[in-house]
């Protein structure tokens, strides 16, 4: 379609409600079927498809990958969303360091920017699961340290301890289709030296890259749970890891499954409908 038609035409709004814990999921698939960009507004995802994209094709996917989705299908104005979602995309001060789209990296220090393409991946700074471990990251790290990033995504996480000094970072994503984008946002932020990309399971690699003093999980809490004594066993002795992924209401029993484990939190974050920690061992 000539771009002056995509221009006048009406876009297909998609507003999506998945379950929380599918949350990630949803995203990936909604990326995987054509979307340019994701937005969060509250409990929703929203996104827009050009005029000729079969978007009841993109509800059943959805709602095939994952069951309990809510999916409402609405119309736009003539707006061309292929330029305009970007407008809605802002940069993320995040104490020492800034997360930032490509057209507002300029804006920041690039020695303290992660320069993540929104439209490419989840984990843009968007999330805040993203957000929360970053922050609580920088009280963590030390310059030197070596760190494994589990389910890295974008590798968002990776880069941004390179960025405050570690020496080594090991990006473990069982995706395979996030790997490409995982590895063009670290060449693209400058810290190809100190972070690989790996493809495979978190709990059969992260054995095979220990000791590491620090852990980043950014996933869902089940899985976090699954890969704690994986991540008991990879730390050094003084090691620390950064959880999130974990709704508020999770907390508690997160907290229990913790403890009953030999670790403590040692510091926490909270935004919007989510719950991060620092832990180490007790």
């Amino acid at each position: 379609m000539p771009e002056a038609a995509r221009r006048v035409a009406p876009w297909h709004a998609l507003r999506v409600r998945p379950p929380a814990a599918a949350r990630e999921l949803v995203i990936a698939e909604l990326f995987a079927c054509g979307s340019q960009g994701v937005l969060e507004e509250g409990d929703a995802l929203v996104t827009h498809f050009p005029p000729e994209h079969d978007v009841a094709q993109v509800r059943d996917a959805l709602q095939r990958a994952v069951p309990g989705v809510e999916v409402e299908i609405g119309r736009t104005d003539g707006t061309d969303w292929a330029e305009a979602w970007k407008s809605r995309v802002r940069a993320h001060a995040l104490g020492a360091l800034a997360i930032a789209p490509p057209w507002l990296a300029g804006e920041h220090d690039p020695s303290r920017t992660i320069v993540i393409d929104p439209g490419m991946a989840f984990g843009t700074g968007e999330h805040a699961t993203t957000r929360g471990v970053v922050r609580l990251m920088q009280d963590v790290l030390r310059p030197g340290d070596v760190v494994a990033d589990l389910g890295a995504g974008s590798a968002v996480l990776a880069i941004a301890a390179a960025k405050l000094g570690a020496s080594r970072v090991v990006a473990i994503e069982l995706d395979g289709e996030a790997i490409a984008d995982a590895e063009t946002n670290v060449r693209r932020n400058g810290v190809a030296d100190a972070v690989t990309v790996i493809e495979g399971d978190a709990a059969t690699l992260l054995p095979l890259v220990a000791p590491v003093r620090v852990v980043l999980a950014n996933i869902i809490s089940s899985v976090i749970i699954e890969l704690l004594p994986a991540v008991a066993a990879a730390l050094e002795p003084d090691g620390r890891a950064v959880l999130a992924g974990i709704l508020r209401e999770e907390e508690p029993r997160m907290r229990a499954v913790l403890a009953g484990g030999g670790w403590r939190v040692i510091a926490e974050d909270v935004e919007d409908l989510w719950w991060s920690a620092t832990i180490a061992r007790s």
